[in-house]
């Protein structure tokens, strides 16, 4: 277009910023990139404060207003389609630069900017300032001719009043022209200009307009039919008016005709005697409001178009509410054809559960002038409801009354149904987090009731160690004391009053030690049906006669694998219980059946493994618990019955030993009814194990030689006493580093008689494994008073460990002593019958297999390292990881069997000082660990778990072995 036109080397920028209609450049971000003059002096603004700013941070404004609205939603339809929008009447305030905020009107015109690919690369904004014209559009023009009339009306009245009324004369022709429409008083029927004042004058573009004829000063206008109604009006003495007659005017400097619309009035203006003498001429000039009501029915056809294209609904409704017009979106829907007739009644159309809430809200938006926003369900013309966002605006005139409102219905079906499901998902996350943090409290409750049990089975064994040796002084003195006091019927009295009250203390320590998981346990295969039976006897004699007692026990019952003296307690203590909640008289059932918790309920109850259990239990027709009680029944001490008749550890000893043999406990009780306790013990898949008698009958003394290794000198003392009164020669030591200086001298010694723990380098296992070092025939008995040793691991005894607690009575300490020299009598004396090759000769597999046995407990080395023997194996013993080095030295080793918490290292890391010189070494970690992290790396390794059979251990050995060999 420049270059046809000769322009191809106008300066495009200087162009544009001197261009009297304002511009500004957007990017997509809507960021000032550049601005014209024009668009700087309209809104009052600096080049430095608009450029580089983002448009909304420049001129704020609520992005929910309708004006914040109406400007984005403008931009983003021009990034998206790529064409030209038009805002005819936007309000948007600006500031003025003493910070008052002015309420402008503009129209404009958005211009997209393409790149090289067609792609929207900026937007070119073309502002106008409307905000005279739309105040123009909203005054009423009529007040304002019949004002200006009558004044030209009462000026003409005074035109020959004297020269006092000249000054009034002359204020009201300054109102004349000071009057902000156009005015002139024309005289004659050749209409001559007498009058004429400023807006006049600006309108035509003439000021020499006085004493010339309309003919002479507009001759423009001839043709549009002016002269004719100015001739009409004065010959007929009728005045005339106009709205919005379009004029061509043509400034007398040349120039294009320019084109306006007018609202005037032509009056006649009489003289004294009624007849027209001239014309009064007022009106203004409404072409700027012209041009809006043109381009506000151009905005309202393209809303139209636009509300037509939509596929939401679109709908409009007077001030009051009632809806006048929908899209055919909305009518399709619903299965409208007259929206006035048809929608003025939109209660039916909406969900019965929504009607009374959306009235409410439509009613306070119309109320107030508020926004309306509603989530609602619609009926659609086929009888389904779908739900629907629905908002609406009021449209508001200049004074601000609301004239119309428009609004739409957005589908939001899918989005409820995706909010229900996330709501699903929200309630199965609750509920997961529910059971979580159930899951976080049963673990916190187990931390707690076993810091609780710890902190008890501490006390408990402290107390025991110190408590029972003391007792064992008071009970020996006692025993020994009786044989000078027979015949004494008093003394012997007394002194039996005594001894029941240190078997009583005893019992107290033992019960402690139980509640607290420490007690020694002895486990055995049992059948408990046969244990319940030959139990009868005992518990009709404790319970009395008055009670019945019902036993039943389920077919096919299992097996497992409980201490059975302590399941004869348990059972005794619950019978006993019951007789007392019963009062001595009513109904006893015990029963023994099979059971399976499953995984639901191990999660829901405390401390309990799903798994296959026997179960034991006892109910009775009692009293029965309140929930208070029964919270607090298995606490040590606690205990509902009068004073001096319970010490409330009954049911506390039961519970420690149960969950010490990894069971579970549970009682059931109602008050009135009764009470059920029912134990859970593990099912066992061995056989029954045949219990041996407890050694009994007369006391038997004996002519052998016992070492008594004890750091108690009162307990030493009296320990001493009772072995010599029964025959023995006894030798004392106060530590294990005396004892062994006793061994070391070659003195005969059939029986080591020890305390487990006491003070000094050397600990009482090292001791005995010494001795049998030395002496392999010796016999080692173990005695204390408290359990958490190192001969006792997880509550039972190590394999082949011979234990006596404290405190013991003098028949109990000559019973175990001489059973156990009697059976190594006999085991010298099968070993001396035996001893050919024919019965000793080992597996010929097992022959030249060298194992390094690493284990820091002896008792346990030392019987391993027996049995392994008697199969032919040559064992290298070691207590330390160090020793284990320096015991092979370079000698030849097929298999390295090692615990793996050593004194001084890890047995990891043994293996690996060893295999750094017997490459591919097999080894067998023997372990009360189930798992050892890091042995999944490891070639040629085993586990075995303590306690382990020693038949399994020998056929893991050799299997490894020989699998190494060349066959």
């Amino acid at each position: 277009m420049f270059r046809q036109a000769g322009l191809a080397g106008l300066d495009i920028e200087q162009l544009f910023n001197h261009s009297p209609n304002p511009y500004v450049i957007v990017d997509r971000d809507l960021r000032i990139v550049g601005m014209n003059e024009a668009y700087l002096a309209v809104t009052m603004q600096k080049r430095d404060a608009l450029a580089g700013h983002m448009l909304f941070e420049a001129f704020p404004s609520d992005p929910e207003s309708p004006h914040g609205r109406m400007l984005r939603q403008s931009f983003a339809k021009v990034l998206q389609t790529g064409q030209v929008d038009h805002i005819p009447l936007i309000p948007y305030p600006i500031s003025n630069p003493d910070g008052t905020l002015a309420h402008r009107y503009w129209s404009a015109t958005h211009t997209p900017i393409n790149d090289a690919e067609g792609r929207v690369e900026y937007i070119l904004q073309h502002t106008v300032d409307v905000t005279e014209l739309h105040m123009l559009r909203q005054a009423n023009p009529d007040a304002d001719w019949k004002m200006q009339t009558d004044l030209l009306r009462r000026a003409d009245a005074v035109q020959g009043q004297n020269l006092a009324l000249g000054r009034e004369r002359e204020y009201l022709r300054g109102l004349f022209e000071q009057a902000p429409g156009f005015m002139a008083v024309l005289r004659g029927e050749r209409h001559v200009f007498e009058i004429v004042n400023a807006s006049y004058r600006k309108l035509v573009g003439r000021a020499d307009l006085i004493g010339k004829t309309v003919r002479e000063a507009l001759p423009e206008i001839a043709g549009q039919g002016f002269y004719e109604l100015l001739d009409n009006v004065y010959s007929s003495g009728n005045p005339y008016s106009a709205h919005g007659a379009r004029v061509t005017l043509q400034h007398p400097d040349g120039g294009e005709a320019k084109e306006v619309f007018l609202d005037f009035i032509y009056q006649p203006l009489r003289d004294a005697d009624g007849a027209v003498s001239g014309i009064f001429v007022q009106g203004n000039d409404v072409t700027q409001l012209h041009q809006a009501e043109e381009a506000a029915r151009e905005s309202e056809d393209r809303f139209r178009t636009l509300a037509h294209s939509l596929p939401n609904h679109v709908w409009t409704a007077t001030a009051d509410g009632r809806v006048d017009w929908s899209n055919p979106s909305m009518l399709d829907y619903l299965g409208v054809k007259d929206p006035i007739a048809e929608l003025a009644e939109f209660e039916p159309l909406l969900h019965p559960e929504d009607v009374d809430r959306v009235f409410d809200q439509w009613r306070q938006s119309l109320a107030h002038g508020q926004a309306l926003q509603s989530e609602h369900r619609l009926l659609h013309r086929g009888g389904a409801y779908r739900w629907f966002l629905t908002r609406a605006v009021p449209i508001r005139n200049g004074v601000g009354e609301i004239v119309r409102w428009v609004g739409t219905n957005t589908d939001i079906e899918e989005q409820k149904k995706t909010e229900s499901r996330l709501e699903t998902l929200a309630s199965a996350l609750e509920t997961r987090v529910e059971e979580r943090t159930a899951e976080l409290q049963k673990t916190q409750e187990v931390l707690r009731q076993s810091q609780k049990m710890e902190a008890i089975g501490n006390l408990a064994g402290g107390i025991a160690h110190d408590f029972n040796n003391l007792l064992q002084v008071i009970t020996g003195n006692l025993q020994l004391l009786a044989k000078d006091l027979r015949g004494n019927d008093i003394a012997e009295r007394r002194l039996n009053s005594a001894l029941d009250g240190a078997s009583r203390g005893a019992r107290l320590a033992s019960q402690l030690l139980s509640f607290g998981r420490r007690q020694p346990l002895a486990p055995k295969v049992v059948n408990l049906g046969r244990l319940v039976r030959e139990m009868d006897h005992l518990i009709r004699r404790s319970i009395g006669e008055a009670i019945e007692i019902d036993t039943i026990v389920g077919g096919g019952l299992w097996n497992t694998q409980v201490d059975p003296s302590n399941v004869e307690n348990a059972l005794l203590n619950l019978a006993i219980n019951a007789r007392d909640a019963m009062e001595g008289r009513g109904r006893l059932t015990i029963e023994l059946g099979n059971a399976y918790l499953d995984d639901h309920y191990a999660q829901n109850a405390f401390d309990v493994k799903a798994g296959q259990y026997v179960m034991l239990a006892v109910s009775d027709t009692g009293c029965g618990m309140p929930a208070d009680v029964l919270a607090r029944a298995f606490d040590p001490f606690f205990t509902t019955k009068p004073e001096g008749r319970g010490t409330g550890l009954g049911l506390s000893m039961v519970y420690g030993f149960v969950k010490q043999s990894g069971g579970h406990i549970n009682i059931y009780s109602e008050v009135g009814s009764g009470t059920t306790v029912r134990i859970y013990l593990p099912r066992s898949m061995e056989v029954e194990d045949v219990i041996a008698e407890e050694p009994s009958g007369n006391v038997a003394g004996g002519t052998e030689t016992i070492l008594v290794v004890e750091d108690d000198e009162a307990v030493r003392d009296i320990t001493v006493s009772m072995l010599s009164e029964l025959g023995y020669k006894v030798l004392k030591a106060r530590d294990a580093d005396s004892g062994l200086a006793i061994i070391d001298s070659g003195v005969m010694i059939d029986l080591l008689f020890t305390d487990v723990v006491m003070p000094g380098r050397l600990k009482s296992s090292e001791l005995a494994r010494k001795a049998k070092e030395r002496r392999p025939d010796i016999e080692v008995l173990f005695t204390s008073g408290y359990t958490e040793n190192s001969i006792v691991h997880g509550g039972r005894l190590d394999a082949g460990v011979n234990l006596l607690s404290k405190p013991y009575a003098r028949e109990t300490l000559a019973r175990k002593v001489r059973f156990l020299l009697d059976k190594a009598r006999e085991n010298r004396a099968n070993m001396a019958t035996t001893a050919t090759p024919q019965t000793a000769t080992p597996s010929s597999s097992n022959s030249g297999i060298r194992v390094l046995l690493c284990e820091d407990e002896a008792l346990i080395r030392i019987s391993t390292a027996d049995y392994l023997q008697d199969f032919g194996i040559t064992v290298v013993e070691a207590g330390t990881g160090q020793e284990a080095l320096q015991a092979i030295d370079g000698a030849a080793i097929d298999i390295l069997v090692t615990d793996v918490h050593l004194p001084d290292m890890n047995g990891l890391d043994l293996l690996n000082r060893m295999r750094e010189t017997y490459k591919d070494l097999p080894v067998i970690f023997a372990t009360g660990d189930l798992h050892l992290p890091g042995m999944e790396a490891l070639d040629q390794a085993a586990l075995v778990t303590k306690p382990y059979d020693y038949d399994l251990l020998a056929k893991l050995i050799r299997d490894m072995v020989n699998r190494r060999r060349p066959t």
